[in-house]
C-alpha cells in the first residue's frame, strides 16, 4: 500500500523527531543573549552615556554648538548600533575606528594646523587676553591705593593647585575670591573671617597656611586679579592692593601706551604681537595664522637651518646605523645558533634575549651612568680617561652601541624564526650544486631573510628615527655648541623639536609642529619606497 505524498512546501513527519525544514541553520539574529553580555553591552553603553555627558559640559560652557550635535549624533549612533541585533560587522568595526580617530587623526589634523600658527608662550589666547595680560602685569602700587587683608588658597590640592586670592574689603567687611578672570563675590555664610579680617576657611577652597604659600611665593607675586579699577596683586603674603596699570590700550590707535613713558607699541595683525617703533616687541601677543613662515624658517632662517640639515643627517646616520647594525649583530648571532652542530642553543638564546626582557629607559640610564667620564664602568674597565659625552664623534659612537646593545635581542628573534620558517632542502640543494656555505647564504638564505623582515626593518628604522628616549635619556642631546644650546651634537630631529615645544628658552609650539611634519614626511616617503621595493623582491621570490 503506498503513503500519500506530503503536499507542496510539507515537512514528512516522523514521531519523536522534528520536521526536516526545522534544522535549518538559525539566523544570528535569533541567537541568545547571556546574562554576561547583556551585564557586558549595559555597562558599556553606560560608560558611553557617562563619557557623553561629562563632555557635554564644557561643550555647551563653550558655545560650541556644532560640536554638541556631533558629540549627541555619535552617542545616538553607538547606542541604536549596540541596541539592535543588525549590523553585525559595524559592532567590531566601529570601535576600532573611533579609536583610530582619537588617538590617530585627531592628533595628526591638530599638529598639522598649529605648524601653520604661532601657537606658543606669549600666543596662547585671543589678542583681548593679550590686552588684559599687558594691562594686569603693569599693575603698580600708587599712593592712595586701596588695600585687603589677604588669604592665599587654592582650588584643589596645596602644593599644585590652582591659586586664588580671599580678599576682605575693610570698609564692608565683604570677602570676594579673586583669580585670572576677576574678582567674585563670596556668600558670607560660606566663609569664616577672624580678626583682623584674613579669611580662615571658605567652603570649596583649602586656604594656605604660611609654609604652603611660602613654597609657592613666585605664583603669589605674578598671579594678577582684574579688577574695574586696575588690578589686584599681592603685597607679602598676608595684604594685597589694588593698583594702577601703567600700560593701558589706545583703541584709537590700536596700540598700548605707558603712561610713564609715553613709548607705544603698535598692534602687527599678522605677527600677533604689539611692536614698537625700534623693534621692540611686548612679550604678551596672540595667537594668529602665519600662513607659511614657520615651514620657510626652517630653511631660510641661518641659525636654523645649518643646525636643522646637521641633525637630519645625524638622524639618518643614527636610524640606519641602529637599525642596520642591529639586524646584522641579530642575525649573525642567530646564523651561529641555527647551525645543526650547535649545541646549548636554548640556553644561549635565553641569555641573549635578556636585554629585551629589561625596561629599557633603566637601562639607558644605567648606559649612562656607564659612560660617565669621573666614575663610570667603561673607563674603569678600558683603563682610559675618555669624556664619552663631552665631544660630538664619542657620544655619537656611545649612543649607537647602546641601541646596538638594546635593539640586538629583537633582531636576533625575529631573524631566528624567518631561518627556521627556510627549508633546509634550498640550502643543501646549493651545496650539492657546488656552492660555499659564503655563496648559499648569499644566493638563498640573505634574499628569503629580507622578503620576511623588511617590513620589520622598515618599522625598526621608522622607530630609530624618532627613538626619543634613546637620546634624552643618556646624553641629552650633548654635547652643545657655545653658540647654540638649543641643538645639540646627538640631537635627533625629535628631541629638537621637544627643546623647541618645552625647552627653557620658551616654547614654540607652532614652530615643533612644523618640524614635526617634515619628520612625518621624511619617514613616509622612505617607507613608502621602501615598501614599494620590498614588493618587487617579494615578486621575484614568490
Amino acid at each position: 500500500m503506498s503513503t500519500p505524498l506530503s503536499g507542496p512546501g510539507s515537512a514528512t513527519q516522523t514521531p519523536g523527531r522534528e520536521p526536516v525544514g526545522s534544522r535549518l541553520p538559525r539566523s544570528r539574529d535569533d541567537a541568545p543573549i547571556t546574562v554576561t553580555g547583556l551585564a557586558g553591552k549595559v555597562l558599556l553603553l553606560g560608560l558611553t552615556a557617562g563619557v557623553a555627558v561629562w563632555a557635554a559640559f564644557p561643550l555647551i560652557a563653550a558655545g560650541l554648538w556644532v560640536g554638541l550635535a556631533l558629540l549627541a549624533a555619535a552617542t545616538a549612533g553607538l547606542f541604536y548600533l549596540y541596541l539592535t541585533r543588525r549590523h553585525i560587522p559595524a559592532k567590531y568595526l566601529v570601535p576600532g575606528t573611533l579609536f583610530l580617530i582619537a588617538f590617530q587623526v585627531f592628533p595628526v589634523l591638530y599638529t598639522a594646523s598649529t605648524a601653520f600658527t604661532n601657537f606658543g608662550d606669549g600666543h596662547r589666547g585671543s589678542k583681548d587676553d593679550a590686552i588684559v595680560a599687558i594691562e594686569s602685569s603693569s599693575v603698580t602700587q600708587v599712593p592712595g591705593s586701596a588695600e585687603y587683608a589677604l588669604s592665599i588658597a587654592t582650588t584643589g590640592d596645596p602644593a599644585t593647585g590652582a591659586l586664588v586670592f580671599l580678599v576682605t574689603d575693610p570698609g564692608t567687611g565683604a570677602v570676594s575670591v579673586g583669580d585670572t578672570d576677576g574678582l567674585r563675590r563670596l556668600d558670607p555664610a560660606d566663609v569664616t573671617v577672624a580678626a583682623g579680617g584674613r579669611v580662615t576657611a571658605a567652603d570649596g577652597y583649602t586656604v594656605l597656611s604660611v609654609g604652603q604659600a611660602s613654597s609657592r611665593s613666585k605664583e603669589i607675586t605674578d598671579l594678577v586679579v582684574p579688577t574695574p579699577g586696575g588690578a589686584l596683586r599681592s603685597s607679602g603674603l598676608s595684604r594685597a592692593y589694588e593698583g594702577t596699570a601703567v600700560r593701558a590700550y589706545d583703541a584709537g590707535c590700536d596700540c598700548v601706551r605707558d603712561t610713564e613713558t609715553g613709548q607705544t607699541w603698535t598692534a602687527d595683525d599678522e605677527a600677533g604681537a604689539f611692536v614698537a617703533a625700534d623693534g621692540e616687541r611686548l612679550t604678551q601677543g596672540w595667537k594668529v595664522n602665519v600662513g607659511l613662515a614657520n615651514f620657510t624658517r626652517v630653511l631660510t632662517d641661518e641659525n636654523i637651518s645649518g643646525p636643522f640639515l646637521s641633525s637630519l643627517l645625524w638622524n639618518f646616520a643614527f636610524a640606519i646605523g641602529s637599525t642596520g647594525g642591529t639586524f646584522l649583530l641579530g642575525m649573525l648571532i642567530a646564523l651561529v645558533l641555527h647551525a645543526p652542530r650547535m649545541r646549548g642553543t636554548n640556553l644561549y638564546r635565553v641569555v641573549l634575549v635578556l636585554p629585551y626582557a629589561m625596561p629599557s629607559f633603566a637601562m639607558l640610564l644605567a648606559w649612562r651612568d656607564m659612560f660617565n667620564a669621573d666614575f663610570g664602568l667603561i673607563n674603569s674597565l678600558l683603563g682610559v680617561n675618555v669624556d664619552w659625552f663631552g665631544h660630538p664623534w664619542t657620544a655619537r659612537f656611545a649612543v649607537i652601541l647602546v641601541q646596538l646593545w638594546l635593539g640586538y635581542p629583537y633582531m636576533f628573534l625575529v631573524a631566528t624564526g624567518a631561518l627556521q620558517a627556510i627549508p633546509r632542502e634550498l640550502t643543501e640543494a646549493t651545496s650539492v650544486d657546488g656552492a660555499s656555505p659564503w655563496q648559499s647564504f648569499r644566493a638563498v638564505t640573505l634574499p628569503l631573510l629580507l622578503v620576511a623582515l623588511s617590513p620589520l626593518l622598515i618599522s625598526s628604522f621608522a622607530f630609530n628615527f624618532n627613538n626619543f628616549n634613546a637620546i634624552y635619556l643618556t646624553t641629552e642631546g650633548a654635547p652643545f655648541p657655545a653658540d647654540n644650546p638649543a641643538n645639540g651634537a646627538t640631537d635627533l630631529l625629535i628631541t629638537y623639536t621637544y627643546r623647541l615645544a618645552f625647552g627653557g628658552q620658551g616654547a614654540q609650539f607652532g614652530f615643533a609642529a612644523a618640524i614635526s611634519l617634515f619628520i612625518f614626511a621624511i619617514v613616509a616617503v622612505v617607507s613608502a619606497v621602501s615598501f614599494r621595493r620590498t614588493r618587487k623582491q617579494e615578486e621575484v621570490y614568490a
